[in-house]
């Protein structure tokens, strides 16, 4: 069973998380506080969370041994968790699926989310659908134009997708987007939040449907290699990904936690302590204190702040989070992709190069796992593009 680490009940890890939001939110946030409490593990609950994952979603998905990709650097060998063999094709449908039974549960009629790379956004239309719960999908302008196959994904199933054009047009603007609808329609709607950020209970609820990644990847190690892995890396915009993959090893010692973020947007290793969509976490903020306009070649890393448990985690000195520049994922998205046969997400990629330059550091006896969060079908028309120019 996971223990829910460093969390305090008012929502805290160490001095990051928090509820800092409208008092007529407050009462919205508990009561789904409440309901996470009282279902999460519940056996009924449960067994449907896991019946859907398994039959719907498609897990367990494999911890594949990238044995070119290994032999190539020359170092430790490099293990990927196949998110990317979801339904869907990332992560995200994970989180998905426990939300939407939750919401069932809790009685609402209409499903909100915020987008990004636009993975959290098909997921979340794909779950509506087979549930036949009407949902709109928040997506920034410049974001729903670098993922215009998404978006079409998601009109397809049946979401109403607006396209924000406040702000920078991107993800930050979405999730200010969702959560103005939330205020306005609180009654009936249920905000699907696809990160390990947000108010308090999100980050919680979040790490917890999502830490089935580090359950599976951490029988599997141990079924393939007979030892825990010496680091699990995994890429970082707000968190979900990387909480999910290193949940179930936080309490081991002895394994690395390591967390890609894009160098375009150095939240772990350049952010302060400051709150941003209602919780507290390492944030960029430009001169005036605001968050700091951002970029990452992958849309789903394009984020100015972080969830709360990796920026405690940071803090404490339990995982270690490093950049990665966009040359270095558009490399490692092309690596991967001629080695093993498997094309990654850009977001991923990040989550790769750095696994690749880590493994030459390691022993041959020693194990990486790196978390392949989702594939990149979505990405390759955006990288012909920039290949070619």
């Amino acid at each position: 069973m996971l223990r829910e680490q460093s969390v305090v009940e008012n929502g805290f890890f160490g001095e990051f998380g928090g509820s800092y939001i409208p008092e007529a939110l407050q009462k919205v946030l508990a009561e789904l506080a409440d309901a996470f409490d009282t279902y999460k593990d519940d056996p009924e609950f449960q067994e449907d969370f896991r019946f859907y994952l398994r039959e719907y979603v498609g897990r367990e998905n494999p911890l594949t041994f990238a044995k070119n990709l290994t032999e190539k650097q020359g170092g430790a060998k490099i293990y990927l968790k196949r998110e990317d063999l979801n339904h869907t094709g990332a992560h995200k449908i994970n989180n998905v699926i426990g939300q939407i039974l939750l919401a069932k549960r809790m009685g609402a009629t209409r499903i909100i989310a915020e987008t990004g790379a636009g993975q959290h956004g098909v997921a979340t239309a794909t779950a509506c659908a087979m549930f036949d719960i009407p949902c709109t999908i928040y997506m920034g302008k410049l974001d729903t134009e670098r993922q215009a196959l998404n978006v079409f994904r998601m009109e397809l199933l049946g979401a109403k997708v607006v396209a924000v054009e406040s702000g920078q047009g991107r993800l930050k603007d979405a999730v200010d987007s969702a959560l103005n609808d939330l205020v306005e329609n609180y009654d009936h709607t249920f905000y699907l939040l696809g990160s390990a950020v947000g108010p308090h209970p999100y980050p919680t609820i979040v790490k917890h449907f999502q830490a089935v990644i580090s359950e599976e990847s951490k029988r599997q190690v141990l079924e393939k290699e007979g030892k825990l892995p010496a680091a699990v890396v995994a890429c970082v915009g707000g968190g979900s990904n990387a909480i999910g993959a290193f949940a179930h090893y936080i309490d081991e010692p002895e394994v690395r936690l390591v967390g890609a973020e894009p160098a375009e947007a150095p939240t772990m290793t350049e952010g302060v302590s400051a709150v941003i969509h209602g919780f507290k976490c390492l944030t960029l903020l430009d001169e005036n204190g605001e968050p700091q306009p951002t970029y990452s070649i992958a849309a789903g890393l394009d984020y100015p702040g972080v969830g709360p448990e990796h920026s405690h985690l940071k803090t404490i000195g339990r995982a270690e989070y490093v950049t990665v520049s966009g040359e270095e994922a558009l490399d490692a998205f092309q690596e991967l992709s001629k080695t093993e046969g498997i094309i990654p997400a850009l977001e991923s990629s990040h989550a790769v190069a750095e696994a690749m330059k880590l493994a030459k550091t390691l022993s041959k006896d020693d194990v990486i796992i790196v978390n392949l969060s989702g594939r990149g079908d979505k990405d390759v028309n955006q990288v012909f593009e920039k290949l070619n120019k």
